[in-house]
């Protein structure tokens, strides 16, 4: 009897002690899935802020920029009989906005569309009965965009 008792006990000192181990490692195991998600997380956060700061310091650079930019296009305009020159001009213009646009740069348009506070400022209105409400007749500056973010805003005539 008493053998069978011990063995008994035996069993019993066995299954607590496996209870005791599988319950620390399902403790374990949720630790470690709590730990990888909240890294997870962590690597898209920082990925995120990453994105955004780069996104803000280029947005910050281009906004220096965008009036060389400009009085590129406008020598690009300006009439002249050296062609040859008119043609340099136009293609350091064109690489110019080639160089832009590969960093995401992006022409905000204006003629023709909606007037729209994001994305323009208006600077003078004008009443036109055959234009639509709040129509952009006139872009006097052009506005540049990154993503959604506006680096810089179109200055706009609105019609009626």
């Amino acid at each position: 009897m008493e053998n069978k008792e011990e063995i008994s006990n035996d069993e019993k000192l066995e299954n607590n002690e496996l209870q005791i181990k599988q319950q620390e490692i399902d403790e374990l195991t949720d630790r470690y899935k709590r730990i990888l998600a909240e890294f997870e997380n962590h690597k898209k956060r920082s990925q995120k802020e990453r994105e955004g700061l780069y996104n803000s310091i280029l947005g910050d650079i281009v906004e220096v920029i965008l009036p060389i930019l400009d009085n590129l296009e406008n020598a690009s305009k300006v009439e002249t009989s050296d062609e040859n020159y008119k043609k340099g001009v136009e293609l350091v213009l064109k690489q110019f906005q080639d160089v832009l646009k590969s960093k995401g740069v992006e022409e905000i348009k204006a003629i023709g569309e909606t007037f729209d506070p994001e994305l323009h400022e208006a600077v003078s209105s004008i009443q036109d009965d055959s234009k639509g409400e709040k129509e952009i007749v006139q872009e006097y500056r052009k506005g540049y965009k990154i993503g959604t973010k506006v680096v810089r805003h179109s200055m706009v005539v609105v019609a009626n």
